[in-house]
This record gives structure tokens, sequence and C-alpha cells, in this order.
């Protein structure tokens, strides 16, 4: 049996035999006219995760953000493209109805897919809302170089023992993605967070920053390997590492504004009491959990700090998603311009 790229699989039978072609399944991809056109004539798009809205906040506040997130993209002069998996189909680029569905829908109506259930998901007919790995996967997948997030997940504290690390690392050491981030959420153990992506390979850069941010905190007190200041000098790194063929992403570490960052000292202490709390919670119910209890703790500060983080790194990555495509376009007409 061989197979060529992107082709369908071809069975060699017995020797006097006819060959037969096989045209494997057919991917279920619905990209919205909006983002496809964009991508067409080299426009920038920005990738969204769904589970902000599905897992991150109650109705209606989770489509008021959701709204506003797409909102801050456009306003920085991309597209946005939030992405899920709705009645087993994927779709890059939600429409108003298909955000206020995922928005509406009751708790275990949704749900929440990686890398290993993204698969599954779409076997099934599905609703699902992607998490930062299969937000990756499926914006490369669509041809997107560009996805914001809150903040990544990453190894979490007592990993030493329970082995509970976010498939979000292994996904930014094999994914070709620029992610941006207010680094990784402040509830993980973010030396051992950095230290993964390390040894995946992952370009981690500070965006005008020496210091790795801690999501609600613009400073872990940890360095970050490479600074840099402008949106062309990222771009320019994400298709370098495209050139090289080396594979993986970048995770762009954008502090939070300052005038809404916390206190660590005092995050530290929402940490510990919400981890007293966590007995018997494990895998992905891990995050909301510590999430929402240390909203509690915190009165709803966290919250406000997670959205005004959320909204800073789209409009950075529109930015940033608008640099790779002056820089891929400059890279096309030197190519045609040359003898």
């Amino acid at each position: 049996m061989t197979r060529a790229p992107d082709s369908p699989i071809t069975i060699i039978g017995p020797e006097n035999e006819e060959s037969v072609d096989v045209n494997p399944i057919p991917l279920p991809l619905d990209i919205a006219s909006e983002v496809a056109a964009a991508l067409a004539d080299n426009r920038p798009v920005v990738a969204l995760e769904s589970t902000i809205i599905s897992h991150g906040l109650p109705w209606p506040d989770n489509l008021a953000i959701a709204r506003a997130i797409e909102a801050e993209v456009r306003k920085a002069g991309a597209v946005p493209a939030t992405i899920a998996v709705l009645g087993g189909r994927i779709r890059i680029g939600l429409d108003e109805s298909a955000l206020a569905h995922l928005a509406r829908a009751p708790t275990g109506a949704v749900a929440k897919l990686s890398r290993a259930d993204l698969a599954p998901a779409l076997a099934c007919g599905r609703n699902g809302a992607t998490t930062v790995a299969a937000t990756m996967i499926l914006a490369r997948l669509a041809g997107i170089d560009v996805f914001a997030t809150g903040g990544i997940g990453g190894v979490h504290r007592g990993a030493e023992t329970d082995f509970d690390i976010s498939a979000d690392l292994v996904e930014l050491g094999r994914t070709a993605v620029t992610v941006v981030a207010a680094g990784a959420k402040a509830i993980l153990d973010l030396p051992k967070t950095l230290e993964v992506l390390e040894t995946a390979g992952v370009t981690v850069i500070g965006w005008r920053t020496d210091t790795f941010p801690a999501f609600w905190c613009r400073d872990s007190g940890l360095s970050v390997p490479i600074r840099m200041d402008t949106v062309a000098e990222i771009a320019r790194s994400h298709l370098c590492r495209q050139a090289l063929g080396i594979g993986g992403g970048q995770l762009v570490a954008n502090p939070i504004p300052e005038a809404v960052a916390l206190p660590r000292a005092l995050v530290e202490e929402w940490i510990a009491a919400a981890e007293a709390r966590k007995r018997g919670i494990a895998g992905k119910a891990v995050t909301p959990f510590l999430l929402g209890r240390i909203a509690e703790l915190s009165a709803g500060r966290s919250l406000h700090a997670n959205r005004a983080l959320v909204l800073d790194n789209a409009r950075l990555a529109a930015e940033i998603a608008g640099a790779i495509c002056s820089e891929r376009q400059s890279g096309i007409a030197a190519a045609q311009g040359a003898p």
C-alpha cells in the first residue's frame, strides 16, 4: 500500500489484478468565507480558542468576552477565526449563531477537546470546544500562523507524583503556530513548564520583557530565553522556523497590562488555598476548578485581570499576524524580482 501526500490511498492487488483507489474519509472542515478570503489574499488572520466560551465563563459573560476578543482582533487589522467542532464538523471562524450556541450550551453538552479528543469528536458527530493544543492543530490545518489565548497549560504542581502535564506543551513542540499568551497559568509549576518547553525545542519569546510572565502577574521571577521588541522580529523568527523545517511553534509571552496586574504574593495565597480544596480532582477538570476557586477567593479580581490580558494578547497577535503577512509578501516580491 502506497500513499502520496494528500492523495487517495492506493491498494496494490495481486499480480494480474487491477489496483483499487480508496478515498480516505473526507475531513469535515468548514472555513468561514471571510477567513478563507483573507488567507487566500495573504491578509492577517488570528485563531482563537473556544474553551473560554464553553468552559471558561458563565452565560452571558462568555458570549460577551468572545465578541470582545474578536472585536479586538479586527480593531488591530486582522480577521478573527474562532475555532470549534460543531456537529462533528471543524469550524474555522464562527458566526454569531454558532458563538451563541456554544455560549448557551448546558454544562456537559460541549466536550473539551485536546489532541486526543479531536478524532473521536469528528467520528461521533459531537460538539466540542478547542483547548490550546486542539486550536493549534486546527489553525495549522487551515493555514493560520498565529493564535491568541490567555495563558498556556503546562506542568502542574506536584507533577513529579501525578505526572499531570498539559498537552499544550507537547503541541507547541510539534505544531508550527506562533502562540501569543500571558505566559503560562500562574497555578502551574512554572520552572518545570519552562524546562519542558526548552526540551521540546519551543522558541519562548518575551515581548518587551526579560522575565517570564505568570498570567495574572507580570513577573514570575524567571527569565525568558529570548527577548524581542518588534513584531517584525517575531514574524521573521516564525518564517525562519518554517524555512529551517524544524517544526514546532513559538510562544510569545506577553505580560498582562500593568494597570490590571495582580501582586505575586497575593496570587500565591489564593493558589495555596485553592490547591487545598483540590482533592479528588484530576485531568482536564483541574484547571477549571482552580481558576474558578481563585475567582471566588479574589472576589472576581482574577476574572477582570483575565479579560484584560486576553484582549491584550488578541491585539498583539493581530499585529504579529500582519507582520508575518508583510514579511511573506516581501519575500515573494524579492523572489519574483530576482534574476
